[in-house]
């Protein structure tokens, strides 16, 4: 695999082109969880709710990527009960952390690759990891992602990249 040159962007928060993106990465975060959730334990294995907002920070910014980091958890845990309120946050503090990693290296490299795709989802899910352990004192819990949720990470850095090589 090639490492793609990207006109990236970091969109301010006076621009209304900031809030049409994160509009549309929240979409894109309400929908793909809503058909994961279609398959049982499929928001937990393919973890749907974080794709668009690495494919939006990592496009256009930490600020999209923080409003998709922030209202997708909050808009579906409302209007579909997943994820359940208790996890949510812990949903956006990935999330969160998610948006700053991916932005952070869409900034330092200029570009795409699956090696900095790689550096992102393993960032995250490092930080995340330990801060839910944190959050909720259990270790098998935090470390799901991993165990359970292996499939949505491959999905996150070659499904990311194959986007992020599109958009």
């Amino acid at each position: 695999m090639s490492t793609v040159a990207l006109n990236l962007k970091s969109l301010t928060f006076s621009q209304r082109a900031t809030y049409l993106f994160a509009l549309l990465f929240i979409a894109g975060n309400i929908v793909l969880p809503q058909l994961c959730h279609l398959v049982p334990e499929g928001g937990l294995r393919w973890l749907p709710i974080y794709f668009f907002t690495l494919v939006g920070a990592y496009r256009y910014g930490w600020r999209v990527g923080l409003l998709t980091a922030i209202a997708s958890p909050l808009v579906n845990s409302v209007a579909f009960g997943m994820p359940a309120a208790s996890m949510v946050p812990v949903i956006i503090m990935k999330s969160v952390l998610l948006a700053l990693v991916a932005a952070a290296v869409a900034r330092k490299t200029g570009k795409v690759s699956l090696a900095a795709l790689l550096v992102v989802v393993a960032g995250y899910q490092l930080l995340g990891s330990l801060g839910e352990w944190a959050f909720t004192g259990s270790l098998s819990a935090a470390l799901s992602d991993l165990t359970i949720g292996w499939p949505g990470i491959l999905v996150q850095i070659f499904g990311g990249y194959a986007v992020l090589r599109k958009v």
